[in-house]
């Protein structure tokens, strides 16, 4: 392919969320469906038919046969987390360029093997953490990155929470251990911390020490937890998730001479406009009845959805390693990889009676 030609993506598998992403492949001017795999030639058929991919697409009984398939140049993999170390792996020997629904693995030591098999044959890797590609996250950056505006970072934090009903809680894949054994940690805590390390330009912390008495089911998978987040030079964060909480999606930052705030961050209130809210030097006002001045909100258009930038962003990336002969942007795999390990602190700090882990790269 040229780097003009579109991505010609395959789908490993039918979970609820690859709707969501077909749609966005079907949006982005510069990558289309090309196959979509599943266990059972019915059900990609199926699921093929309910989200309107093209009448050219391919379907296959098995993820084995996208993955061979040489007219496809890039998967995108929605699997369970207990399989995404085989699938991707795999994907990447096979020299298809990987975006990979997070949390990308069930440790750092998975992700390890995914990145390695994706530098050494030569492909792209990005997580499907789609808030990034939000033009918000872009002016959201510009506020915090202001030094007269925001200031100094002093601290963060974090919610992302949705209610699971009974049925869910029995069910969903998201609290069977041997699917996705990190539960709300993986799942809503994946963004709470992603959030904290994007405030910090990607900063690792020195420790990490996980709130007490997190919420777990019957076979140990967290379905609420907490956690908070040191650096050296004094500043913290941090993050609440949970799949038993109304749904919140929240970022507050607090500088030295700013505030940021946003309630939405993970899924916007509206698929075309988002909000954040802004305050610089703040004050109290006279016998401090009031607070001067009111936070600013500002609004952020888009013409596409946030999942849809996301595949053009990949989508570009791809082109220009098959049509330019380019590297593979190693931003994308070094920031999947900070997450996992704060993630994996998380969990060690649990597992240790709450006490602080140290996060080494």
């Amino acid at each position: 392919m040229s780097d003009s030609s579109p991505v010609r993506f395959g789908i490993l598998g039918c979970a609820n969320i690859a709707r969501k992403a077909s749609r966005a492949i079907a949006l982005a001017p510069n990558a289309v469906i090309s196959a979509v795999g599943s266990r059972s030639f019915e059900k990609a058929t199926a699921f093929a038919k309910e989200n309107g991919y093209p009448s050219t697409t391919k379907i296959y009984g098995s993820y084995e046969a996208v993955l061979d398939d040489p007219e496809v140049d890039a998967v995108y993999v929605p699997l369970p987390t207990s399989l995404h170390v085989k699938w991707a792996a795999l994907a990447a020997q096979k020299k298809k360029h990987v975006l990979l629904e997070k949390p990308v693995a069930l440790n750092v030591k998975e992700l390890d093997v995914i990145l390695e098999e994706c530098e050494s044959n030569g492909v792209q890797f990005m997580d499907a953490t789609m808030w990034m590609h939000h033009p918000r996250t872009a002016k959201m950056k510009e506020f915090l990155s202001d030094s007269q505006r925001f200031g100094h970072l002093k601290s963060v934090h974090s919610t992302v929470a949705y209610f699971g009903d009974t049925e869910f809680l029995k069910n969903n894949i998201r609290v069977k251990a041997d699917l996705d054994a990190l539960g709300a940690l993986g799942d809503v805590g994946w963004y709470c911390i992603r959030a904290i390390l994007w405030i910090t330009d990607y900063e690792l912390p020195k420790t990490v020490t996980a709130l007490r008495d997190p919420k777990l089911n019957e076979v140990g998978v967290i379905l609420s937890c907490g956690a908070s987040l040191s650096w050296k030079d004094g500043r913290i964060a941090t993050f609440y998730c949970s799949l038993l909480t109304n749904i919140a999606m929240d970022i507050v930052a607090s500088g030295s001479k700013g505030n940021l705030r946003v309630h939405d961050f993970v899924i916007p209130f509206q698929e075309n406009v988002a909000p954040f809210y802004t305050v610089e030097n703040s004050r109290f006002g006279e016998l401090s009845t009031v607070i001067h001045p009111a936070p600013t909100e500002q609004q952020v258009g888009t013409d596409l959805p946030q999942e849809a930038l996301m595949v053009k962003k990949f989508s570009n990336l791809v082109g220009s390693i098959k049509g330019k002969d380019y590297k593979p942007d190693k931003k994308w795999p070094t920031i999947s990889r900070k997450t996992q390990l704060v993630v994996d602190a998380v969990k060690a700090s649990i597992e240790k009676g709450f006490e602080p882990v140290e996060v080494i790269y």
